[in-house]
């Protein structure tokens, strides 16, 4: 079971984000809050919560501000900032403060599970449709990334046509509507990739995919 917090000074999206947990077996919300020192209260009371998502955006002490603090005081639980700003910028501000996990309030349903699974398991994640963007950021730094033939990863034909769907910024549900399968086994295709290139993130596995020309 995945216990987590959720942190957002809006509590309509609260009770939504509650809502989409609620469905999932393996989360359980144990607890909300509507800013920074909130959070720090209900940690300080005693609550257990491995994962904390965090609205990037909040009045008093926004969530980056949190970020650091959890990081600080809280190294084991994870962070996973939810933000309405799908730029590099914040992404990068929001991983150096500590953030594991990085989505768009836009998401849906099978990304958020998945994203919150991923990072369960001591993974990264950012949200696909900024995966693409930040891979061009990252192709720009000089690092030999590149396997030889000996070790490279064998791809089935049907986790190739996934990775492409996921390069071209495709969320797990619509990749599922796209080639008829379901969305579980979509996570499970995209899970076996993540682990036979040794990917911690989406964008890390489209970057992998690029520079060893699986993908172009």
């Amino acid at each position: 079971m995945i216990n987590i917090l959720l942190v957002d000074d809006h509590s309509v999206i609260r009770t939504g984000i509650r809502a989409l947990l609620d469905k999932e077996a393996a989360c359980k919300v144990v607890g909300e809050a509507a800013d920074g020192l909130s959070v720090i209260k209900l940690l300080e009371s005693g609550i257990n919560a491995a994962i904390l998502l965090i609205d990037i955006s909040m009045k008093g002490m926004d969530g980056l501000e949190l970020v650091e603090n959890l990081k600080a005081s809280y190294p084991q639980m994870k962070s996973i900032v939810l933000s309405a700003h799908d730029n590099e910028q914040y992404l990068v501000k929001a991983f150096r403060a500590g953030a594991v996990g990085y989505l768009l309030k836009s998401i849906g349903e099978d990304e958020l599970i998945f994203a919150v699974k991923h990072v369960a398991n001591n993974n990264q994640y950012i949200s696909s449709q900024l995966a693409s963007r930040f891979l061009a950021r990252i192709l720009t730094i000089p690092e030999q990334v590149g396997r030889s033939s000996e070790n490279a990863p064998e791809f089935s034909e049907k986790e190739l046509e996934v990775l492409g769907l996921i390069a071209d910024g495709y969320t797990n549900q619509e990749i599922a509507n796209k080639i008829f399968s379901g969305k579980r086994t979509i996570e499970g295709y995209r899970q076996s990739l993540i682990d036979k290139t040794g990917a911690r993130n989406t964008a890390a596995l489209i970057r992998f995919a690029v520079v060893n020309g699986i993908i172009n």
